[in-house]
């Protein structure tokens, strides 16, 4: 028995795989749109400058993207020189995208906050009105005191009880106006960023801006992962598509029948010579007598160069090997 070491086989990547990235690549480069657009738009208050600068946050934002794809392709195919290119003007749309990000996730940050100030100062409005009640209740007391000194509890006292129970009164409906404003809740970001202040010592605009910045980059690094692997997949795709039409090709370019020097032989003419050596082929590797070599397979069966090769894309075609960075071949079926 012969233990062949298995390896891991890429494959394509299925429909839902596929609409999951296409999805999510979707839902990142929509955002970054979205808030470059809050920058941008708030730029001129004219309504073709609006148009013209969404336009160029538009145009940037899918610039910049493109060009991601394109430095991935670039690399792949080793060009350096021209991937740098590349990723020097995704660089600068990045920089920019980022700006605007930063700019729009702050305004709403900020209009947020802004909403929450109102709540809060409309209750301390009603706070100060009820305090001012109170210290009034407490100077009428005072006066009382005075009255009850002097005797005159039937005329000063009882007018200031009656005054007080109106202030009470007031309080009571001040109170009830409060309680009935919208509840100003800050939200899990300003908890966030209240802790960020707290936990690193800072105050917390500061807080603030850098959970903003870390946002916007994340944004931006999210979109630009699934570009990329966008790219990487249908790079993949094409590989695979390529080998299979040599494969064909070649198949195709193959002589029907045996030749009488060659070592193979079938009674059955009309099976094709190169079905015939990948079946023994085949049987050869899965027995384990030889290495998954071009060398041992050519050797064993006695072929040319050009029949090995042919043998060997339709095995990679099945899955049966994969190749190697150093473009040999990997056995990956099971061994008998």
């Amino acid at each position: 028995m012969h233990n062949l070491k298995k390896t891991r086989i890429r494959h394509t990547k299925g429909p839902f795989a596929m609409t999951v990235v296409y999805s999510f690549t979707g839902a990142a480069i929509l955002a970054s749109i979205i808030f470059s657009l809050l920058l941008f738009l708030s730029i001129d208050e004219n309504p073709w400058m609006k148009v013209l600068f969404g336009a160029l946050a538009v145009i940037f934002e899918l610039g910049k993207f493109f060009a991601w794809y394109e430095f991935g392709e670039r690399i792949a195919r080793r060009h350096l020189l021209a991937a740098f290119s590349a990723f020097s003007f995704y660089s600068v749309l990045a920089a920019i995208s980022i700006g605007g990000s930063i700019g729009g996730i702050n305004s709403a940050t900020n209009t947020a906050q802004r909403y929450v100030d109102v709540q809060q100062n409309k209750v301390a409005v009603f706070n100060l009105q009820i305090a001012a009640l109170e210290k009034q209740i407490d100077l009428n007391n005072i006066a009382a005191e005075k009255y009850i000194e002097l005797n005159r509890i039937a005329t000063g006292v009882a007018r200031i009880q009656k005054e007080n129970a109106l202030l009470r009164q007031d309080q009571v409906e001040l109170a009830v106006q409060r309680d009935n404003l919208p509840v100003a809740s800050q939200g899990s970001v300003f908890g966030l960023i209240g802790s960020l202040a707290d936990g690193l010592n800072i105050n917390a605009t500061d807080a603030q801006l850098g959970l903003v910045v870390f946002l916007s980059v994340l944004l931006d690094l999210f979109a630009a992962f699934f570009v990329g692997l966008i790219g990487e997949e249908l790079r993949f795709r094409r590989t695979v598509a390529g080998n299979q039409q040599k494969w064909r090709q070649q198949s195709s370019q193959q002589p029907s029948k045996v030749a009488e020097n060659s070592p193979v032989t079938d009674n059955d003419m009309t099976i094709p010579r190169s079905e015939i050596l990948f079946q023994k082929a085949l049987d050869v590797l899965l027995k384990g007598d030889v290495r998954c070599t071009k060398k041992a397979i050519a050797d064993k069966l006695a072929i040319s160069a050009e029949e090995v090769d042919l043998i060997f894309f339709g095995l990679l075609e099945k899955g049966l090997v994969t190749r190697k960075a150093n473009h040999h071949f990997s056995w990956q079926g099971e061994a008998v």
